[in-house]
Formats: C-alpha cells, sequence, structure tokens
C-alpha cells in the first residue's frame, strides 16, 4: 500500500518526509501497458515519471492548500512532456508524450533538455476558483545557476525549491516497475524563534549558523541513502538506519483512503456522453470502418471500447431497453 511518513527533528529547524508509492505507481505504468495504441513507457521514462509522482507527493505533502499541485517538465527531446498531478488529499497521476526514439541509460537532458530549452513548472491549482484568479505557477530552467544541465529530477526539484521558494531542500528519488519512491529534507526558517528572548544580534547569527550546521548534517546522512535502498527497504529501517543518532518525532502514517493513491477523472460514463454528443450517424460510421470504437485517456491512458450493441444501447431511450441478464425489476 502507498504510504506518506513525515518526521520532524526534535529541536531543530529541519523537517523531512518520506514517500512510498506502490499500488498507486503501479496503476499508472499498467494502464499505459494496456493501451494499445502507445504501449508501455521506455524504462528510462517510467523511472522519470515514477521520480515526478514521488516528488509532486512530497511537495503537496509540505504545503496547507486546497487544489492540485501539477508539476510539469517539458522540452525539446524525445520526451516532450511529463506530467504529475496530486490533488490536497494525495490523489494522483501521471502521464508523459514521447514523441521520439528513448534509447536504455538516457538521463533528463538528453530526454527533455536536447537543445537547453527544457523547463520545469509546478502549478497551484486552487479547488474552488474565484473569478478571475488565477493559479499560481513557478518556473525554472533544467540547468543550474552557471547554465549546466542538471542530470536527474531530485536535482531539479532542488533548484526549484532554492529559486522560487527560498527553502533550503535535499531530495533523495527513485523509481522502478514496482515502487517510486522519495526522501526529502527540508530546512525551516530560524528567524523569530528567540523573539521572547529579545536575543542580540550576535546570538540570533550564532542560531543560523547553528541550524545550518544541524541541516547540512542530516542533509548528508540523506544524500548517504542509496537507490536499491530506498526503493527496497520499509519506512522505519530507512529512517532508523539514517538518523538513529537523532531525536525524530514521527507523525501517523497516511495510508489507504487518506494516503497516496491513484486516481483519474476518466470514465466509460464520460466517454459513453462524449460518444453521444459526437451524434449515432457519426457513431455508427465508426464502427462500419473499425468494427468497434476505441477511445484513450489523453492523461492515463486507460481504453474505453464500444461494440455495436454498446453504441445501439447509448442511442436507445432508456424505457426501450432490455434488461441485462441477471438483473432485478
Amino acid at each position: 500500500m502507498s504510504e506518506l511518513h513525515k518526521f520532524i527533528f526534535d529541536g531543530l529547524p529541519v523537517r523531512g518526509q518520506l514517500v512510498r508509492l506502490t499500488d498507486a505507481w503501479q496503476e499508472v505504468l499498467r494502464r499505459r501497458a494496456a493501451n494499445t495504441q502507445t504501449g508501455a513507457y521506455p524504462p528510462p521514462v517510467a523511472e522519470m515519471l515514477g521520480e515526478m509522482a514521488a516528488a509532486a507527493v512530497l511537495m503537496q505533502g509540505n504545503i496547507k492548500f486546497d487544489g492540485a499541485l501539477i508539476m510539469q517538465i517539458f522540452g525539446d527531446g524525445p520526451v516532450k512532456v511529463a506530467v504529475a498531478e496530486v490533488q490536497s488529499d494525495l490523489r494522483l497521476r501521471a502521464t508523459a508524450s514521447v514523441v521520439g526514439a528513448v534509447t536504455p541509460g538516457m538521463r533528463l537532458p538528453e530526454m527533455v533538455d536536447a537543445q537547453g530549452k527544457g523547463r520545469c513548472a509546478i502549478t497551484l491549482d486552487p479547488q474552488n476558483r474565484q473569478e478571475g484568479q488565477q493559479p499560481y505557477q513557478g518556473v525554472v530552467p533544467l540547468a543550474d545557476e552557471g547554465g549546466a544541465p542538471l542530470m536527474d529530477l531530485a536535482a531539479v526539484v532542488e533548484h526549484y525549491m532554492r529559486q522560487s521558494e527560498q527553502l533550503d531542500t535535499t531530495l533523495v528519488l527513485a523509481a522502478d516497475e514496482q515502487v517510486a519512491a522519495g526522501l526529502l529534507i527540508q530546512r525551516l526558517p530560524v528567524q523569530g524563534q528567540d523573539n521572547l528572548s529579545q536575543s542580540s544580534v550576535a546570538r540570533e547569527d550564532d542560531a543560523r549558523d547553528a541550524a545550518e550546521d544541524d541541516y547540512q548534517r542530516i542533509a548528508i546522512l540523506a544524500k548517504s541513502l542509496k537507490r536499491d535502498e530506498l526503493l527496497g527497504l520499509d519506512a522505519d529501517t530507512i529512517l532508523r538506519r539514517l538518523f538513529w543518532e537523532e531525536s525524530l518525532m514521527r507523525f501517523e502514517p497516511q495510508a489507504g483512503a487518506q494516503g497516496p493513491r491513484f486516481a483519474c477523472s476518466c470514465s466509460r460514463e464520460r466517454v459513453g456522453a462524449m460518444l453521444k454528443g459526437l451524434g449515432q450517424h457519426e457513431a455508427e460510421d465508426i464502427l462500419k470502418e473499425q468494427g468497434q470504437i476505441e477511445v484513450g485517456c489523453d492523461f492515463c491512458g486507460q481504453q474505453e471500447r464500444f461494440d455495436a450493441v454498446d453504441v445501439g444501447r447509448l442511442f436507445t431511450p432508456a424505457a426501450q431497453q432490455l434488461p441485462q441478464p441477471g438483473s432485478v425489476q
């Protein structure tokens, strides 16, 4: 079961989260692989998209926001765009558009940033927008301050957090065909923590220096986490191995109906409504040409198929429809 773990370091201005996407991530891959038009993602794309899904959950879990957090990576490589979307209740979905050949071993710059035009955008889209209200969006290039390409998604998100949010962030990400996981460590601001004691400027400087030392120590520990460990070990084991000398305060894990889980707004009913809007004559023409009508969700890849009986039922008034076998009247 997919799960999100939140924790803080007692007495230190440092917080952290650990996410493990299992069933939710496997459903993303299953739908894509079952799509007869696209087939499964190439392994490098699946790995990048899984890391995006894990990172988006971690970012959404860090804020109090009623709406969707949408992470987009787009550019001029064989991966035109990749998107991970996480709602405030941790429902998630993810997709990527592959327009060229992706070979084994390709990394982020080769897949998305071939000519240096790649970008990462983070959008916060409110659930109930007021009239005239626009989503908040931050955009950064897939390169550091010196113009050197960032080699993986963790480096991109760390760069985004420094540039757009002014928050020191350490991120470790990994994904395979079974698990997408991530560990996030973030330094909290210390400004105002000594206000009641009316501390001197020197003391405030000392506090900032101490907080920086604490954060750097914990960040180094986090970066020691290896990919195989992040994917293969449970949350308790990871946190115990990394931070056994730290005083860790953990919150109740979020899992099941309160945790990360796959959800897409597509449905067979919505596809049926679309076909009815297309019109009976047009739908029947497609049936004659193709034998069935096949419609895939542009986001998750789920396909719905309608044969002649299904289409006939769509355009038959409910009062005239015969009961289904085994139905109770």
